[in-house]
């Protein structure tokens, strides 16, 4: 939904060699962004923090499924699991809007088809939400890692468990939780650090004064880059060539 929103208008932008700022209507004042530019800064906020909330609630069903099979079995219905998409997004919808309402200042990127919040180079009303931003994104990339290594824990405490040899039946339980340990694995390694960068230079442009447009523009493509390549990874590596793989690498392991 983020790609089918943002990439619109910024080819848009490309098509009519123009920025955002001048594609949309004017703010209300010279120094504002323009309409389009605040709406475009908006979803990138909203579209880096909703996935996060609910990367971490598959995280958390995750590790209560694995490691407290009762405690899930008892309290987590699917009635919950329908209620939390609209929640985060609700949430994540209302704390996005605080620049909207002046707490934090929306700005445009070179080469003028990008837009989020200033990140360095104000006061404190213009630097507050995003080392807030910042600082969920950071409890959430701490909260996903946590979960999911402890899911991976559990994972290959039953993959040991499982027999080594015997029939393809016997060992495809084995493979299928050795399947679930490299993708967890592999998806927490490219979450964190595709949403580093950005958490980094918020806080440097807070604290450090470091005005630096070209490193904010590409802790924004480390953002985007996760939403892009996450699906992907997650196609591959739950394909029967990959498990194949999987399975010889392990046999020659052993």
């Amino acid at each position: 939904l983020g790609k089918c929103l943002l990439s619109p208008i910024v080819l848009a932008a490309y098509a009519y060699n123009r920025s955002l700022s001048e594609l949309g209507p004017g703010g209300r004042s010279e120094d504002e962004p323009g309409v389009l530019c605040q709406l475009f800064a908006f979803l990138m906020a909203f579209f880096g923090l909703a996935p996060t909330l609910l990367l971490l609630a598959m995280a958390l069903e995750c590790w209560l499924s694995l490691g407290h099979p009762y405690f899930y079995r008892r309290h987590l219905t699917r009635r919950l699991g329908i209620a939390l998409g609209p929640a985060a997004a609700g949430l994540c919808a209302l704390f996005c809007a605080l620049p909207l309402l002046g707490f934090g200042v929306p700005m445009q990127y070179c080469p003028g088809t990008w837009c989020f919040m200033r990140m360095a180079g104000g006061g404190p009303r213009e630097l507050g939400f995003p080392v807030l931003y910042a600082s969920l994104m950071g409890l959430l990339v701490l909260a996903i890692g946590a979960c999911n290594v402890s899911s991976m824990r559990h994972l290959y405490g039953m993959a040991r468990r499982q027999p080594r040899r015997g029939t393809p039946a016997a060992a495809a339980p084995r493979m299928e939780e050795l399947d679930h340990l490299v993708l967890l694995g592999l998806m927490t390694v490219l979450f964190t650090v595709c949403s580093l960068p950005l958490i980094i230079r918020a806080y440097m442009g807070a604290f450090a004064a470091d005005f630096n447009e070209n490193a904010d523009l590409s802790a924004l493509r480390f953002l985007s880059v996760n939403s892009i390549v996450d699906p992907w990874v997650f196609i591959i590596f739950r394909t029967s060539v990959f498990r194949t793989f999987i399975l010889r690498v392990c046999r020659r392991l052993n």
